[in-house]
Parts: structure tokens; C-alpha cells; sequence
């Protein structure tokens, strides 16, 4: 940066006062320059000779000069009761001029302090910067005095008017999107992870990828969200057009706090073309309210009202896991649903959490939501594909590390399970630990254990141990006591624009069971493999990625009904459950608020025969005890079906701020059974929709 005075008088803005000065004007601070001046001109004294200090050593940033920047800069500070300037806080656009106006008051010269019936005082003031200046403005501070006195209990007239205008000195500061660098999390939405999905996985970065969803905090310094959205603004100048193309529905943005307030929507209509049914549709209102209070607490809400009908085969999936007490269906991913109109759904969801850093190391969550561990589109550990969940999660960041323990409260729904109207509940408790190896290796450990509530165990304070071998507490209060699973977890970057990542995953582990040859029944375990590549054949913005899972039979199952990797009917794992091989493709391309992906998924999966009502290992909410084979176990046994899925979308971004789109998709699916039977059979379905649809979450079509 160099000097150039003429631009600076374009630059630099003027200062004003937000309120009355009143009392004794000596309590004002004075420069050198001040001394002399007549007490009812030393608050201008003030401040001209500190305008002109800053004027005399403001040195423009570059990327001001560059971007023609107007805005404003929020400057608190005081001059304390030594005659010390002191910033408090610093709100402004470009990191450059933050440092700027640091290093300005870092060259300030100590002053004769405000003072208060003869006591030196502290005195606070509050300092806006507009950008471009108003030269012809007359400068004002605005100012807020905090006085040191020692008889509190009996405060002073000035005291008293100062907290009666208390209400009035709240005022709205200039919204500069917060929640870009809060402690918020990034909705877990595959399109929006893939936009910033390069920058974090570059060599040499010390990011972890796996454990989601991120906060908009840790993914800031590798991601400028801000200059991105602002690269997206049209322009557009009334509250209606500003509403819909730029900015949130309500804004609010207080010295320390904010908040924001949204209406999304889900509203879709379609055509499954081999269905009796004329249309398809999703109806889907909800409200969002997020905030922050201070830099470490943040808050986020969202409440949604749905009804909706979709394609036969989803409908199909959809009531084969209604709960056993009520309902008419689960809705994959979403929630209970009771019957709407007769021929469709009514399901409400909502979903909510507190973060709060307490420090440069932790984050902790408390809410009902999902989580997800893993680099993949699917994940054999942990995965978004079940219903929302109440959670407590704790990230611990340091070093090359990153540690997190999640425990969450889940439902099991089947009649069998639940008694008296109401649903079993079971507790799992998991913790994952990432590790860069090197500049380009990562390294996980997974644990998880599933218990249920009884002999009136309620959760287990064992689990609450966020260090202990999970295995360890199932083997100290019982074999039987609860169903462990581990995995590893793997990630190599190749270059900036090729990384491989994989999965493994043990449910059970019997070295003759497993290195026999038999193929015994207890070998359960799963792997993934997968490769993204990012900005493919140098094409910008084109992702494209392969991945293989399979799990073999019996995985996440077991002998006690209700400790199955389930919650709401539906796998915490991947949504095939078990007994699969799977090959997905991916390509995502996004150019402006343009965005398309194109998706195809072939697999080979093994169900149940229902006749002779035997176990062969892909339904994990049936038992182990079940099965008809110990030996001879493959992967596809049972009714060995082939499946495939095609989808592809195509939308345009209407609101970068909400993720609002306006898109068009089509489904082609096809499904063939071995036997066909009143559970699985043989259909094609060619789905098509068009919607408007906030993209906040993951919903997933391809059982």
C-alpha cells in the first residue's frame, strides 16, 4: 500500500454524532493541540485534530482503490482513564481495512484523559465509516461514556438520564452477513458442499473433511463465502426484488448480536408416468430463524409443514416402514407421516441446535438434527439418510487432529418394540478422530455403540467418557449389553485436483470367522472406495466422482431386536442397509446461479424370501437368530435383486443467501427381483418434476 492523499479525501468518511452530548463538557479527552481551547470547543477540538490525525496517516488498501468499495466500517473504542486509545471492536468488509485502522490508533499519542468531578474517566465511543467521504459534513462522534465511579449504589443524575435512553442507543448497524463467519452450521446439502469442496481439500491444507456438517467458521479462512455471494447480488434496488434475489426476508444486526429470519419453501410437482396417480407433489412451508450472540454462541431453528405425494415406488418404501402406533408412513429421511387427502402424506419436521465455542480448541452442539462421517455420497459409519435426531456433539480441533464425539437419543417404531402407545428408545454413542498424517494423508478412527433403556439403564454415564474404547463398556456391563462397531477411515490428495477416499467398517471380528474361507456369517463388515476430481479435464467448476460401497450380510443387525444401526425404521448407515454392492457416478457443474448434476447408481442387493420367512441378512431390523446359513454367506443371497438409478437435475440459484432454486429433474428407475412378491417386484418408473425448493438438507430418492 502506498499513500495517495487525493483519494483519501474521496475515501475516508466523515464522523457523526448518533445522540446529544450533554454534562460537563471538561470530561471530554484532549490532545496537546486542546489544551488551551475554551471548554465549550474542546469536544470539536477533539474531534478535529483526531480526524486529522487519521487523515494524515490513512494509507488506502489496494483492494479498495480496485473494487471501488463503498460501505461502512463500525469503529468502537475509548480513551481509557490513563489517556490511552483502545479499540474494542472493528466491523469491516476487507480484512485490509481492519488492519489499517489498527495500525492508525496503534500510532495515537497518549492524551489527557476524559475526567468526572475531577476523576480521570474511561470514555467509550462508537465510530461509523462511510466509504466514499462526505467532505462537506460537519465530524461528530457519536459517544457513550462508561464512568469509574466508586459510590454505585447512589448514581449521579448523569448516570441515571444515560440508562433512560438505553432503549433509544439500540440501533441497527449495516447487515455484513455474520452468519458467513459464525459458529452456523453449513446446511448439509451435497450442491452446496460441492462448491467450496476443492478449496478444502487442496494439498497441504490442514482441513478434515469428514466429519460434517461444517461450521461456516472453520470452512471461512479456505472459502470466501462472502465475496462469493457478493459476486451473485443482481441488481436490483426495491425491498421486493432485494428480498427475493439478495438478501434474507427479515435482517437484524446489532454491536454483538444478529439474527435473521426466512421463509422457505418445497414446492414441487411432478409426473410418475407408470402410476395411476395424475400428479406428484410436495408442498412444503417452513420458517428459519438464526442468530448469533457474540462471536461464540450461535443459534438456528427451522420448522417445516409438508404434505406431499411422490413416485409409487417411494410411496411403496415409505409405508412398509410406517411406525406401529400411528401413521401411515415414514417418510424417508423425514419424519412420521399420518394420511392426507387419502392418496397422500401430511408429515411435519423440525430441526434446531445451539453452537457455542468456548474456545479456540471446542465447539459444542445441543439440537435434533443429523450428522454425517465420511468424504463419500454415501457413508457406511455414519450417514444424513434417517430421520432428524436429538444430539449432543463435541468438536475438539488441534495440532493435525480433530476429534468428535457425538451422542444421540433414537426410536425404534416397529410394533413388535413399542408398548403402550409409546416408541422404544435406544441411545448411540460414537467418536471419530482424524488425523493428518501428512500434507496430502488422512487417517480416521470410528467407534460407535448402540444401548437400550433396559432394566431402567437410561443412558449410560459410561458413554459420556469421550476417551474410553467403547468395546471396553459393552464387554464391563454385559456381552450382551450393546452392539459396537468400528472403522478406519482414509483420504489421500493426489494433487489440488485428485484425491481418493475410502471407508472400512467391522461390526463383528472373529479371526477364524473371517480368514477361514467359509464365509461365515460373522464376517460382517463393509468397505467404500471413491475418487473425486475436482475442475475435471480443466474445466472450472466440473466435479466428477466414482465410488464403490458393498456390506455383506448381517452387518449393523444383531441378536437383540431393538440394537440394530436403526433409527426411525430406517439405517444410520447407508439407506440399502445391508447384503449390497453398489457403484455410484456423480458429475456436478455450476456456473453463476446455474447449477446442474448428473447421477447414476447400479447395485446388487439381496433380500428376504417372506414365504419361508428366513433371515439372509439385508433388513438390519430383523435378528441374527434368523438366518438359515452359517456358512456359504455372499453378498446378494436371498432374492438377488439388480437395481438402477438415473437422475438429473438442472436449476438456477434464485436466492444465494437462502439457497433458494428454482429447478427441473428427472428419475429413471428400474428394479428386478429374482422372485417377485408383494414386498419387492419387478417396475420401472420414469418420475419427472419441476419446483421451487430451498436446498437446506439431503433428501434421498434412490432406495
Amino acid at each position: 500500500m502506498t499513500k495517495y492523499y487525493p483519494l483519501l479525501i474521496l475515501l475516508f468518511p466523515f464522523f457523526a454524532f448518533s445522540q446529544t452530548f450533554t454534562g460537563d463538557p471538561e470530561r471530554f479527552p484532549r490532545f496537546n493541540e486542546c489544551e488551551n481551547v475554551e471548554f465549550q470547543e474542546q469536544r470539536d477540538c477533539f474531534n478535529r485534530i483526531l480526524k486529522s490525525r487519521i487523515s494524515e496517516e490513512f494509507q488506502v488498501p489496494e483492494v479498495i482503490s480496485e473494487e471501488n468499495y463503498e460501505g461502512e466500517i463500525i469503529v468502537l473504542f475509548e480513551v481509557t482513564h490513563e489517556g490511552n486509545f483502545e479499540i474494542n471492536y472493528i466491523d469491516a468488509a476487507y480484512p485490509e481495512l481492519k488492519e489499517e485502522i489498527k495500525r492508525i490508533f496503534e500510532t495515537l499519542p497518549k492524551i489527557t484523559p476524559a475526567s468526572y468531578n475531577s476523576r480521570p474517566i474511561n470514555m467509550q465511543f462508537r465510530m461509523p465509516v462511510k466509504v466514499p467521504l462526505e467532505i462537506d459534513e460537519v465530524p461528530n462522534l457519536p459517544v457513550q461514556e462508561k464512568l469509574e465511579i466508586v459510590q454505585t449504589r447512589n448514581k449521579t443524575p448523569l448516570i441515571q438520564e444515560q440508562v433512560t435512553d438505553e432503549y433509544d442507543q439500540i440501533e441497527s448497524l449495516n447487515f455484513n452477513h455474520p452468519r458467513l463467519e459464525s459458529e452456523i452450521n453449513i446446511p448439509l446439502s451435497h450442491e452446496l458442499y460441492s462448491r467450496f469442496e476443492d478449496e478444502v481439500n487442496r494439498v497441504g491444507i490442514n482441513f478434515h473433511t469428514s466429519s460434517k456438517p461444517f461450521i461456516f467458521s472453520e470452512v471461512e479462512p479456505y472459502y470466501n463465502f462472502e465475496s462469493q455471494l457478493a459476486a451473485l447480488q443482481k441488481p436490483v434496488n426495491s425491498w421486493v426484488g432485494r428480498k427475493l434475489w439478495n438478501e434474507h426476508l427479515f435482517r437484524f444486526q446489532g454491536e454483538d448480536y444478529w439474527f435473521t429470519v426466512d421463509f422457505a419453501l418445497d414446492l414441487q410437482v411432478g409426473k410418475d408416468f407408470d402410476s395411476d396417480l395424475d400428479v406428484t407433489y410436495n408442498n412444503t412451508r417452513a420458517a428459519i430463524f438464526q442468530g448469533g450472540l457474540g462471536k461464540n454462541l450461535s443459534f438456528y431453528s427451522v420448522v417445516y409443514e409438508n404434505q406431499g405425494r411422490f413416485a409409487d415406488y417411494f410411496n411403496h418404501y415409505a409405508e412398509s416402514i410406517r411406525p406401529g402406533s400411528e401413521g401411515a408412513a415414514i417418510i424417508p429421511g423425514r419424519g412420521i407421516a399420518k394420511p392426507f387427502m387419502g392418496q397422500a402424506y401430511d408429515y411435519p419436521v423440525a430441526e434446531g441446535y445451539l453452537s457455542f465455542s468456548p474456545g479456540k480448541f471446542f465447539n459444542l452442539q445441543f439440537g435434533h438434527g443429523k450428522n454425517f462421517i465420511g468424504d463419500g455420497y454415501r457413508s457406511l459409519l455414519l450417514s444424513d439418510n434417517a430421520a432428524p435426531y436429538p444430539f449432543f456433539k463435541l468438536n475438539t480441533t488441534f495440532w493435525k487432529i480433530k476429534y468428535t464425539n457425538t451422542w444421540m437419543s433414537l426410536r425404534d417404531v416397529r410394533p413388535e418394540v413399542t408398548g403402550e402407545g409409546s416408541y422404544r428408545t435406544k441411545f448411540m454413542a460414537n467418536h471419530y478422530l482424524s488425523y493428518n498424517v501428512t500434507k496430502r494423508l488422512n487417517l480416521g478412527f470410528f467407534e460407535s455403540v448402540i444401548w437400550e433403556n433396559d432394566n431402567n439403564r437410561g443412558f449410560d454415564l459410561n458413554y459420556l467418557n469421550p476417551v474410553i474404547f467403547y468395546r471396553a463398556i459393552e464387554f464391563s456391563t454385559g456381552a450382551q449389553a450393546g452392539n459396537a462397531i468400528i472403522g478406519l477411515t482414509g483420504k489421500y490428495k493426489w494433487n489440488n485436483s485428485f484425491l481418493t477416499y475410502g471407508q472400512w467398517l467391522i461390526d463383528e471380528f472373529s479371526s477364524s470367522d473371517v480368514f477361514g474361507g467359509e464365509g461365515s456369517w460373522k464376517n460382517k463388515h463393509g468397505f467404500q472406495i471413491g475418487t473425486k476430481y475436482f475442475n475435471a479435464f480443466n474445466v472450472e467448476n466440473l466435479q466428477m466422482q466414482l465410488e464403490y460401497n458393498q456390506v455383506r450380510p448381517y452387518t449393523y443387525s444383531h441378536n437383540t431386536i431393538t440394537l440394530n444401526y436403526g433409527h426411525m425404521n430406517q439405517s444410520m448407515a447407508h439407506l440399502w442397509g445391508a447384503n449390497f454392492r453398489e457403484l455410484v457416478a456423480i458429475a456436478r457443474y455450476k456456473n453463476g446461479r446455474y447449477y446442474g448434476h448428473v447421477k447414476a447408481i447400479y447395485g446388487e442387493r439381496g433380500f428376504d424370501f417372506f414365504e419361508n420367512g428366513d433371515y439372509y441378512g439385508g433388513n438390519i431390523y430383523r435378528t441374527e437368530d434368523e438366518r438359515p446359513l452359517e456358512t456359504g454367506v455372499q453378498i446378494g443371497q436371498g432374492n438377488t435383486t439388480d437395481s438402477f438409478f438415473a437422475q438429473t437435475e438442472v436449476g438456477y440459484i434464485v436466492n444465494p443467501v437462502t439457497n433458494l432454486k428454482f429447478f427441473g429433474s428427472f428419475i429413471y428407475r428400474h428394479f428386478d427381483p429374482q422372485v417377485n412378491s408383494l414386498q419387492h417386484f419387478d417396475n420401472t418408473t420414469y418420475w419427472i418434476n419441476i419446483g421451487l425448493r430451498t436446498d437446506i438438507f439431503n433428501w434421498y430418492f434412490d432406495m
